[in-house]
């Protein structure tokens, strides 16, 4: 579905990251998880990138992009956008999506690839379902976190949501789990993980590094979901 789209609204996330908020088009139906091409005029030229959809289909008035400011051109042409500035649109792509068909999932993103989760994760809240959800959301550091706030308050309003946070450049003050995602801590957290399904989404790197940790675990490759987040 292609349509022009007015902002409504831009949220500062953290430091780097910012959320475009658009009403969303009549008809326009998506599953938590995919994303939508975005297309800009920079520097006098059409320029199309895909961004995940930040909101849950279960939110009717809006719909949601979040993007990381890299400083590369098409970022600081987002980021110099103001609310009624006009941005063009085409989507639903994308397969990492959920709709209540596994009852047990995990989440494992790494930066920025948090966006398909937190709208897996009120999609799973709005809806209602019983369905598991264990996210692990890795971060270099505290301010670095996006949507801590959003994930607390689903996680206080959703007990069969279970948020973990793992920083790889904590501070001393930081109380939770330090390193990067790893076997060790999948078992930790995730002692039954061989009865979930697992979506991962982040850079190319974390993608590996998860795939190979999984697969050590005995994970089939059938119940590990994954994308890479273009313009991480």
């Amino acid at each position: 579905m292609d349509f022009t789209a007015n902002l409504t609204e831009i949220i500062p996330r953290t430091h780097n990251v910012k959320s475009f908020r658009f009403s969303r088009p009549a008809g326009f139906d998506y599953k938590a998880g995919q994303y939508i091409f975005v297309t800009l005029t920079v520097s006098g030229e059409i320029v199309r990138k895909p961004l995940t959809i930040s909101s849950s289909p279960t939110e009717n008035d809006h719909l949601e992009i979040t993007k990381k400011l890299t400083g590369h051109d098409f970022s600081n042409t987002l980021d110099a956008m103001v609310v009624s500035d006009v941005m063009d649109i085409d989507g639903p792509y994308g397969n990492l999506t959920f709709g209540g068909e596994y009852s047990n999932i995990a989440l494992l993103s790494g930066g920025i690839g948090i966006t398909p989760m937190i709208s897996i994760c009120k999609y799973c809240t709005d809806t209602g379902l019983d369905t598991k959800v264990i996210i692990i959301s890795s971060n270099k550091t505290q301010q670095d976190i996006v949507f801590r706030n959003e994930l607390d308050q689903i996680e206080q309003s959703n007990t069969n949501l279970k948020v973990v946070y793992v920083l790889t450049r904590a501070d001393d003050d930081w109380e939770g789990f330090r390193g990067r995602t790893s076997e060790s801590m999948i078992i930790r957290d995730i002692p039954n993980y061989k009865d979930y399904v697992f979506y991962l989404c982040g850079p190319p790197v974390m993608l590996g590094s998860m795939v190979a940790i999984l697969d050590g675990l005995g994970v089939p490759k059938e119940r590990i979901k994954q994308e890479s987040f273009v313009g991480y």
